[in-house]
């Protein structure tokens, strides 16, 4: 039996959109801690998952507790947003995108990962009605 792609799910449902969150372990620690590195990846994903940015990407270094300090980036986008923080304390990148748009949880995943350098990767995808 062939297994719906959550895409395919989503437009036949009709949902209000997707939101997944990506859990990112032992990312590179040069690239979590580079803005520009941050906003190049987040124009790189737009293009590659088919979404409007809707003005610049804000990217703010922060946090006294060294437990949760490191950049968090947001940037929206015509069918919602798209935000990150980054552990510098773990190199974790924490990642998510929330869309009425439907796009491939599995793309963003792969290319996240690979972008941030990360071992590991888990994915947690919701269908908002």
């Amino acid at each position: 039996m062939n297994k719906k792609s959550i895409v395919q799910q989503a437009i036949e449902e009709k949902v209000w959109g997707l939101a997944s969150s990506f859990d990112i372990y032992h990312c590179n620690p040069e690239t979590i801690r580079d803005a520009d590195k941050i906003k190049q990846f987040v124009i790189e994903l737009c293009d590659l998952i088919d979404m409007k940015r809707f003005q610049d990407t804000m990217v703010v270094n922060f946090g006294e507790d060294e437990r949760v300090a490191g950049f968090s980036m947001v940037q929206l986008i015509e069918t919602s947003l798209i935000s990150a923080h980054f552990a510098n304390l773990t190199n974790t990148t924490y990642l998510d995108v929330f869309s009425c748009k439907p796009y491939d949880p599995e793309i963003v995943a792969d290319f996240a990962k690979k972008f941030f350098g990360g071992s590991d990767i888990i994915t947690n995808t919701t269908l908002r009605l």
